[in-house]
């Protein structure tokens, strides 16, 4: 399986020696590269394409790992599944093993 940067390597190869498919990528970037992959892209991912240019660089910034103002609403808020809003208290994915039995008094 091929990874992110690798299948952006293919298209931008192929981009590079083939001038129609460039032109396609540039007005229809979803329909190309599912097409070119062999998969459907979702609707509610949006693609675009960026050329350079002798005058232009870009430069993409990878996603922010912090938490956006909705994000961070609703964890302070507190989850479903948490003890403040209610339902089964949060367990985490790898919880660490219990320790030993506590005794009852």
């Amino acid at each position: 399986m091929e990874t992110r940067k690798e299948l952006e390597a293919r298209i931008v190869a192929r981009a590079s020696r083939d001038h129609r498919f460039r032109a396609r990528l540039r007005s229809d970037p979803s329909g190309t590269i599912g097409q070119e992959l062999g998969v459907a892209i979702p609707a509610a991912l949006s693609i675009e394409v960026h050329e350079e240019t002798a005058t232009t660089a870009h430069l993409v910034l990878p996603l922010s790992e912090r938490l956006n103002e909705r994000d961070l609403q609703a964890v302070a808020a507190g989850a479903p599944g948490d003890r403040l809003g209610g339902g089964e208290p949060y367990v985490p994915n790898n919880p660490s093993p219990p320790g030993p039995p506590q005794p009852d008094w």
